[in-house]
């Protein structure tokens, strides 16, 4: 049964940095927004892939971590009063006969929006598995593929899967709070920040942690505990290797899921844009970020900053076709320091 539909005039779908100041683009237009985003927090990939890892090109701010930009890109748009509504995927959209969209999410949500703003990054993200028959049953009891509550790693045998900067970062991390941690890689060559790489080999060094080449090709249990797994080297001679957990960072692979299935002109995997609107193939409904294409796109969080404003002032002029939407600028603008609640400043 379908529940009354929320009536807005602008839904966001990703809640990543480039969501985030898409709120404030359209929050000075004094367009609110809802935002939803299939990730139980704020944040997207800068959350999901590198909360604490540094960031150096967002103007104006030497360095900030993942975790850091997107608490200041919440301080910035709370004037707005922007909904959230996470953990959840926006599963259908279907143009309406007045040019409205109702959107529908997995925990059955309903939204009827008149403009729509995709910033998913690059779609919803997976977790790369390793494929041993059975081994799910562990997940986020003994195996795990992300790693929300460091502190549980405390003093356990880890074994760690990978050769990318989220391996070598939690290894060093844990090299010295875990009993034990031996990373485990298919070569002897790492696509890891070169620093990461050399503290990496000098902590292997001095016997603080361990590098095995070669992989996981299966594992043994005992009462219902993940117990060993079995690593085989380069040239295929086993071992047991006991744990307690194993972590696994083989990458996210990212998947585009239901928007596919929108009507969007799609090319290899992204949403094709002009670059004067952002708008998509469906007028009305725009794509900033990491998911659209262009010529010439670069996707840089910075560039997803640049699309979001061009992309509130196309659905300003779209929602209000009579008004003449006017550039102001936050410096000088009466109208927008009452909007950001802010007091206006003096000049002399």
């Amino acid at each position: 049964m379908l529940h009354s539909p929320i009536q807005i005039d602008a839904l966001i779908i990703g809640a990543g940095p480039v969501g985030l100041f898409q709120v404030f683009e359209l929050g000075l237009l004094e367009i609110k927004a809802h935002v939803i985003d299939s990730l139980p927090e704020i944040g997207g990939q800068c959350i999901e892939l590198y909360p604490d890892k540094p960031i150096y090109d967002i103007p104006a701010i030497p360095v900030c971590t993942g975790r850091e930009l997107t608490q200041n890109l919440l301080k910035q748009i709370e004037p707005f009063g922007a909904q959230f509504h996470l953990g959840q995927e926006v599963t259908e959209l279907k143009p309406q006969a007045d040019g409205r969209f109702l959107v529908s999410t997995s925990k059955d949500e309903h939204f009827l929006s008149k403009t729509i703003f995709i910033a998913a990054g690059v779609g919803a993200f997976q977790p790369r598995v390793l494929n041993l028959e059975g081994l799910d049953v562990f997940n986020d009891s003994q195996v795990f593929y992300r790693v929300k509550h460091p502190e549980q790693f405390a003093n356990k045998n880890l074994v760690i899967c990978g050769g990318g900067d989220a391996a070598l970062d939690w290894a060093l991390h844990f090299a010295d709070i875990a009993s034990s941690v031996t990373l485990i890689h298919r070569r002897d060559d790492f696509k890891a920040a070169p620093k990461s790489i050399t503290k990496m080999r000098e902590l292997c060094a001095a016997n603080k942690m361990r590098l095995l080449i070669g992989q996981i090709t299966g594992y043994e249990t005992r009462d219902d505990r993940l117990t060993e797994v079995v690593f085989k080297d380069v040239d295929g001679k086993p071992q047991l290797i006991t744990l307690d957990d194993l972590l696994i960072f083989f990458g996210l692979s990212p998947k585009l899921g239901p928007i596919t299935d929108w009507g969007l002109e799609i090319d290899r995997k992204q949403i094709t844009v002009d670059t004067q609107k952002f708008q998509t193939s469906i007028p009305g409904i725009y794509a900033v970020g990491d998911i659209n294409v262009y010529p010439g796109k670069k996707k840089l969080i910075l560039s997803g900053f640049h699309e979001a404003a061009l992309a509130a002032f196309a659905a300003a002029e779209y929602l209000n076709p009579e008004k003449q939407i006017q550039l102001q600028y936050t410096t000088t603008s009466p109208k927008l320091h009452k909007v950001l609640g802010v007091k206006s400043p003096t000049f002399e």
